[in-house]
């Protein structure tokens, strides 16, 4: 009985780690991920239960169109391994709202069958509580919501088993900086999602340092034949909270000084620029004096720019030039018109 347990629960493993077409998975990531899980079978006896056991009583593709092979659910396959209970639907509601403008359009075409699932699930239970909270809550980012930049579905198929394989990949790149094509063997180390464009950090050719490329302008997209080469002690979480994102302009924290408006104070009081942040009153003045560290960088510069007339930053002093710079720039061309 034991064994006929432990071969079932190995089933129900493997489906739930195939994915949906356009998705794939190699045998070879599908052993590693069922090791991980404490299944140990060798390759022989995966392609057996994939193709003899699995694929005669579900939807499966096979891609063996190169080695090793790859695995996958028809696109319309709409069972849920487990079954998609009530809070994950409302969760997967949820987030549909808040991600369709931040991922790509092709990442929520992939995850549209999870999606239309959780509505249908919530749809049949009109007289559930979490149902109605469905119909009653949004989540929508904060700010302006850029339309998410398109993404070509092979590139991010690619992309996605470079990442998970540890393999390179050669690309056709447009470099928006000096506005031409250039041709690069990319050693992919992470993946972040930022705003609507999604980045890939990598290492280029035989260089050390990571280095972001938007999938957008990836134009031809390849496995190579070199070798994946790890980077040396990266760490993504390490990566993103060293400011890589922010544009940082040095290193380590700048004192700013700003005066605020009342409406920007009281922003301020309720979410924090920053932790070190302190607030004070002005003699004679409904404003308030703010003082924080806060980075060096141009993602808190360009904050302070969107304030507008509702902020006079203080110091640092390169930070008030480039604020009076910038409203110069702008009533120079107001008085063209």
């Amino acid at each position: 009985m034991s064994e006929i347990r432990d071969t079932l629960f190995r089933y129900l493993t493997m489906l739930q780690l195939i994915p949906r077409s356009p998705g794939r998975i190699s045998t070879p990531v599908l052993l590693e991920k069922l090791s991980e899980r404490g299944f140990n079978i060798d390759a022989r006896s995966l392609q057996r239960d994939l193709r003899d056991k699995l694929a005669f009583h579900f939807p499966l593709g096979c891609d063996d169109s190169q080695k090793p092979y790859r695995w996958y659910f028809d696109r319309d396959f709409h069972c849920n391994l487990p079954a998609l209970d009530i809070p994950s639907a409302l969760t997967l509601v949820l987030t549909e709202e808040y991600l369709k403008g931040l991922l790509p359009p092709v990442v929520m075409g992939q995850l549209s069958p999870q999606f239309r699932d959780a509505r249908q699930l919530l749809d049949n239970l009109e007289q559930n509580g979490l149902s109605r909270w469905a119909r009653r809550v949004r989540a929508i980012p904060n700010g302006k919501a850029l339309v998410p930049a398109p993404v070509n579905e092979v590139t991010w198929q690619t992309v996605a088993q470079a990442l998970l394989e540890q393999r390179a990949l050669d690309v056709t790149y447009l470099s928006r900086s000096r506005e031409e094509h250039k041709k690069f063997t990319l050693h992919p180390q992470g993946l972040v999602s930022r705003h609507s464009v999604t980045y890939l950090l990598a290492t280029v050719n035989d260089y050390e340092d990571i280095r972001q490329f938007a999938l957008q302008r990836v134009e031809a997209i390849a496995f190579s034949k070199l070798p994946w080469r790890e980077s040396a002690g990266f760490n993504l979480d390490d990566y993103i909270s060293s400011g890589a994102f922010g544009y940082p302009q040095s290193t380590g924290n700048v004192r700013l000084v700003a005066h605020v408006e009342p409406q920007v104070a009281w922003l301020l009081a309720e979410t924090p620029l920053a932790e070190t942040q302190r607030m004070s009153p002005l003699p004679g003045s409904d404003w308030q004096r703010l003082e924080a560290e806060v980075p060096d960088d141009q993602q808190t510069l360009w904050w302070l720019r969107g304030m507008g007339a509702s902020v006079e930053v203080i110091e640092p002093v390169v930070w008030r030039d480039d604020m009076r710079a910038n409203a110069e720039r702008i009533l120079a061309r107001l008085n063209k018109v």
